[in-house]
């Protein structure tokens, strides 16, 4: 861990990340990619110095209340975050200035934060969300090795559902190969809708790979499935987008699924929802 200072934390877009860097070690992660520009080793957390202050400078410039967002970089419920208590802050400091939040973490620690989540979920909305990309729980301690499991995410959408707090999961990516198959997407999907989730944020069923990401997948996926690299440089050689051969079935029983349930799924209309800061009394349903 290292600290290192910044002259703002929310973006324009009211999007922020107190932490630079991870230590989920998920052997797709694009946040590793050089593009983003994390100059110091990715598992040395970068700590944004005076973080809860130069945030609530920013929030209290605010004209109007807006809806944070925040985890789509680096996780906010690291194991780094049991100690320093940022996003417990930052969550406090949105309850605070009557602002709502959409948070986005593959951890359980989320759980810890439930009093401050309910209580922001009944002034504004606050939505939780999470990755599945498994539902097979061996095959999830291989590509996200540090990481809440499928079913303890599961286990937590299911408590936001019963404390009344929307969710949405973020099926990205079932990697070609790997976890691209029907029996994989359906057990995700009963999980989705066992627990009553708000939307599904899929966007084209395969991965992505960038220069920095893509060397670290190739070192995984020599360890532990040895062969699928040279498979991954056969079929797609150095492109970024790397579609899954089954992505025209996968997405149909996403439809098909999201549309009985009633289900967010298209990708716009999850963004927006994620995005769109609503007082309660003018909170509506996610399907009208």
């Amino acid at each position: 861990m290292h600290y290192a200072d910044y002259k703002t934390i929310l973006s324009p877009q009211n999007g922020i990340n107190l932490y630079r860097g991870c230590t989920h070690g998920c052997i797709y992660c694009d946040s590793r990619s050089k593009c983003y520009q994390i100059n110091h080793d990715f598992e040395d957390i970068g700590v944004k110095r005076d973080a809860l202050k130069i945030l609530e400078n920013q929030l209290r410039k605010k004209r109007k209340p807006v809806q944070v967002l925040t985890g789509s970089m680096c996780d906010p419920y690291i194991p780094l975050e049991e100690e320093l208590k940022l996003t417990r802050g930052m969550l406090e400091l949105i309850l605070k200035y009557n602002c709502g939040v959409s948070i986005l973490t593959k951890s359980a620690r989320i759980l810890r934060d439930l009093d401050l989540l309910k209580q922001i979920n009944e002034k504004t909305k606050c939505v939780v969300s999470t990755t599945l990309t498994t539902f097979d729980e061996d095959l999830c301690k291989k590509i996200e090795p540090n990481v809440s499991t499928t079913y303890e995410r599961f286990k937590m959408l299911e408590t936001m559902r019963d404390s009344g707090i929307p969710t949405v999961v973020w099926l990205c990516p079932l990697l070609p190969f790997i976890n691209d198959d029907v029996k994989n997407l359906k057990g995700i999907l009963d999980y989705c809708v066992r627990a009553k989730v708000a939307g599904i944020l899929s966007f084209r069923f395969g991965t992505t790979m960038r220069d920095g990401s893509r060397d670290y997948f190739y070192e995984c996926l020599d360890k532990t499935f040895p062969g699928i690299k040279q498979k991954y440089i056969a079929t797609y050689g150095n492109q970024y987008e790397c579609p899954s051969p089954n992505h025209a079935a996968l997405s149909a029983i996403l439809k098909q699924t999201c549309q009985q349930y009633g289900i967010l799924y298209k990708t716009n209309d999850v963004f927006a929802y994620l995005s769109k800061y609503e007082s309660q009394t003018k909170q509506l349903s996610f399907f009208d």
